[in-house]
């Protein structure tokens, strides 16, 4: 690698004061931070000027084409190769937690096995390589295996690789699967035969969902736009022959379009959403060649969507609460004059999803914000919850491809609890524990405890924060503590098991997530009270939150460190620029950060389906209060802690641009000394950075050793 300083000469046309060195903390030579040039590009709206200094790093090429601009790439070289040096007296101690957490990892393993038809399909891992191998196994789980895809043969020559969806015909000779070699999430669709193991040329391209027809010929998938990235369209294709019709096409900026096929694999559904309405057709999957029926016309802010058993449709409708209810209506006639209720809508629980099967379905709901699963047997009309041992937990519904079975494949995890598949009996209510991942090195659950407290917000409404540390806890303010949070898209923020995160509570770190406005955790109102023209309770959540656990002295505002990522970014921007004093570091990941700019380019992909969540700035009172939040137009001249920020140049959710922009602008504008890093994945990586599992490790193990050096802790 070349030194940074070797980087920043070669840089100098755009950098400023880049090349000489300096002393720093710990007496370590550095050079000073790479500044961007400035060229300032004025937008009028609503009868002001903004101005945007750093609007010439954008170049919509360069996710595609890294000689696209070499001027940007340049300075994203620079701050990377300042962010190396410097991190560099780190390199033993990120080294030592890359190989301390990749020793709790089985790294040859196997998933449990799912009954498909007439196989039992599982993927595994193989020590030393970076992806899973797709396998199967004909009526037993002790018959030859047979590789259906392995991703390692198949990411050969490629820096990214992933596989979207992955789909059996109802024959089991045919395979439909989608791969994205570039992070940008645009998938390609391909068959494989899986008797002769010939994979076919492309079927299309920007496939972002598929369904098999019962004839083992036809597919539906739909496609996105090349620009928006907006799933639009949806189409009809017979394998081996030339025509993809277009069955549908969504005109609504505001919606997506969506197709699987039920469990019970009678039907083909076309679902079209936007964030607050929905419309469902179908089409019965042994009449590919027939036209989608449209079950109901959508209306502005009614959400329903359908499974099928039987005589009847299973539809989860939000017509008689927010929350969702459950109702059924016959397949002849699903009109609303015809439905009837199940399950009736409940304030304090949100009806998340419906799983159906030929004798019962299973809810998926979530309530005081925590997930629950109850079933209902179709014949005796019996219901009941399937009981879980810990008060605080995340638990869904897994593989369950057959539709006629007494089996339910859940999975259980915790904080203390490691990720476990359970079989559940529906009937007898047994269960059966079928794998809880190994954690390699004798990790003791009973080591560690798990909270969950309440802080008080601004508004007087309570917030849930769940905790996790090493016990032995002193509330003396003394402890580090890690608070992450996310707070958008109605998205409940789980309370997961990580084997990594040991490497922090095992350093006496606390492990804390807010469970904030705008996400989830409480149904539906809880999203709702923290977006569009109310949005700021998700920040100030955050903000008593943090307030409460330094109060509380879970640990003080100089060994608290946030983190968060997407628009858990934006969250991070936001609170830092209100309150940088609270705050010892920063971690933000693909950070949403430059809302009004992003938002008001109705070009860029998500921005139309979004006004939903943020408002559309070209309408004067959205646009006054986004102004008002927006990180990247609310940095001042003050002092901010310590930040580091990551980013893929090939990111197509939060465009590689905004975090580039927010860093410049903050590093001429903060009146502090305290670090600001910028760490860009120039090779293929995405949303979520790299693809491969032993990469990302090693980008988590520098992220890590980040944090640990805020607390002081450096072995």
């Amino acid at each position: 690698m070349r030194s940074p300083q070797i980087v920043l000469l070669m840089c100098s046309v755009i950098l400023i004061g880049a090349c000489s060195g300096k002393e720093t903390m710990e007496n370590r030579p550095m050079p000073d931070p790479p500044i961007a040039k400035k060229v300032p590009k004025i937008t009028e709206i609503h009868g002001l000027k903004l101005v945007d200094d750093y609007f010439w790093m954008r170049d919509e090429k360069l996710p595609r084409d890294p000689n696209a601009n070499p001027e940007v790439t340049a300075y994203l070289k620079a701050e990377n190769d300042y962010a190396e040096a410097f991190m560099e007296h780190t390199k033993g101690f990120q080294d030592s937690l890359y190989k301390e957490m990749l020793a709790r990892i089985k790294e040859t393993d196997e998933n449990v096995p799912y009954k498909d038809g007439g196989y039992y399909y599982y993927s595994r891992t193989v020590q030393g390589q970076q992806y899973p191998i797709y396998c199967r196994r004909k009526g037993s789980i002790e018959s030859a295996e047979e590789i259906t895809l392995d991703m390692n043969e198949m990411a050969k020559g490629k820096k990214y690789f992933s596989v979207g969806h992955y789909d059996i015909a109802d024959d089991e000779n045919q395979l439909a699967f989608s791969t994205d070699t570039t992070g940008f999430r645009q998938y390609t669709l391909y068959i494989k035969d899986l008797a002769t193991g010939k994979i076919s040329d492309k079927i299309a391209d920007r496939v972002t969902s598929f369904a098999w027809a019962s004839d083992n010929k036809t597919i539906f998938y739909t496609q996105e736009d090349p620009l928006t990235k907006r799933p639009n369209k949806l189409f009809r294709h017979q394998i081996g022959g030339s025509a993809h019709d277009l069955i549908y096409e969504e005109k609504d900026e505001l919606y997506t379009v969506h197709t699987d096929r039920t469990r019970s694999k009678s039907y083909i559904m076309a679902v079209s959403t936007s964030s607050t309405t929905s419309e469902v057709r179908y089409l019965p999957s042994a009449e590919p060649m027939s036209g989608f029926k449209l079950l109901l016309p959508r209306k502005k802010d009614h959400e329903y969507y359908v499974d099928h058993i039987a005589e009847n449709f299973y539809i989860r409708t939000n017509d008689k609460g927010k929350n969702f209810r459950l109702v059924t209506a016959p397949v002849s006639d699903p009109s609303p004059s015809k439905w009837k209720e199940i399950v009736a809508h409940r304030k304090d629980v949100m009806l998340e999803g419906v799983d159906c099967f030929a004798g019962h379905y299973v809810l998926v709901e979530r309530k005081n914000g925590v997930p629950q699963l109850g079933v209902s047997d179709l014949k005796s009309g019996v219901s009941h919850y399937i009981e879980q041992p810990e008060p605080v937990y995340v638990s869904h519904p897994m593989q369950n491809a057959e539709f006629t079975t007494t089996n339910l494949r859940f999975n259980y995890e915790s904080f203390i609890t490691p990720k476990s598949v359970y079989d559940y009996d529906v009937v007898t209510r047994q269960r059966t524990l079928r794998k809880q991942q190994p954690v390699l090195g004798g990790y003791q659950p009973e080591m560690y405890k798990s909270e969950r407290m309440f802080a008080t917000a601004s508004d007087g409404v309570t917030v849930p924060i769940s905790i996790v540390y090493k016990k032995d806890l002193k509330l003396d303010g003394s402890r580090p503590m890690l608070l992450e949070a996310y707070g958008s898209y109605g998205i409940p923020y789980d309370v997961d098991f990580d084997s990594t995160r040991l490497s922090l509570l095992d350093r006496g770190v606390i492990f804390a997530i807010a469970h904030i406005r705008g996400g989830g955790d409480l149904g539906k109102e809880w999203h709702d009270s923290g977006k569009m023209m109310v949005k700021k309770n998700t920040f100030t959540d955050f903000i008593a939150c943090a307030d409460h656990l330094v109060k509380e002295k879970y640990t003080s505002s100089d060994r608290l460190v946030i983190t968060g990522g997407s628009a858990g970014g934006l969250l991070m921007g936001a609170v830092t620029n209100m309150r940088p004093d609270l705050f010892k570091a920063v971690v933000s990941y693909v950070p949403f950060v430059d809302v009004i700019n992003t938002m008001l380019d109705e070009t860029l992909p998500l921005t139309v389906g979004e006004f939903l969540e943020w408002g559309n700035p070209k309408e004067k009172p959205a646009f006054d209060y986004m102004l008002s939040y927006s990180p990247y137009d609310n940095i001042e001249k003050k002092d901010y802690p310590t930040i580091l920020v990551r980013t893929s140049v090939n990111d197509s959710q939060v465009m590689y641009w905004e975090p580039a922009k927010y860093v410049a602008k903050l590093r001429t504008m903060k009146t502090d000394k305290n670090p600001l890093l910028f760490k860009v994945k120039l090779d293929p990586g995405g949303h979520g950075g790299a693809s491969g599992r032993y990469d990302r490790l090693k980008d988590q193990a520098f992220d890590f050793a980040f944090i640990l050096e805020q607390f002081k802790i450096s072995d």
